[in-house]
């Protein structure tokens, strides 16, 4: 009965939190129209890619790069989307390299941001394949 409990708790406080984080209409008609006060049609394309990439964000599997992102640009969800798809890119061409002494060098400089550990190893690359 008290393991039954707990996960009634968990799963009633998962929902709850989930219904809370989610932006209200309201809160994204806001975000476009202070984008464009003046002008209606860009703010109803803007309304559009904020709800979508919203969607796109609440069904992505990795939650360190998705936080990431949400911390960057708490309330732009289509700058969300497109720093998690970056991460997502730079993250899966790091797990490909092959000079781990380059590899070393950037995800020690850069442990949780993939994007420039991607671009710090393109030019460290650069650089040696110059000084060879």
């Amino acid at each position: 009965m008290k393991l039954a409990q707990l996960i009634l708790i968990a799963a009633f406080t998962l929902l709850v939190t989930q219904v809370f984080a989610q932006p209200s209409e309201n809160e994204i008609k806001a975000f476009a129209q202070q984008k464009y006060p003046n002008d209606y049609e860009m703010q109803a394309f803007v309304y559009k890619k904020q709800v979508a990439a919203f969607q796109y964000m609440q069904n992505v599997s990795d939650y360190e790069i998705k936080t990431a992102a949400e911390k960057k640009y708490p309330k732009d969800y289509e700058m969300q989307k497109f720093v998690y798809k970056k991460q997502i890119e730079a993250r899966d061409f790091m797990d490909t390299v092959y000079d781990y002494e380059l590899k070393e060098i950037a995800t020690s400089k850069y442990p949780n941001d993939y994007e420039m550990q991607k671009y710090t190893y393109e030019k460290q690359r650069k650089a040696k394949e110059y000084m060879q």
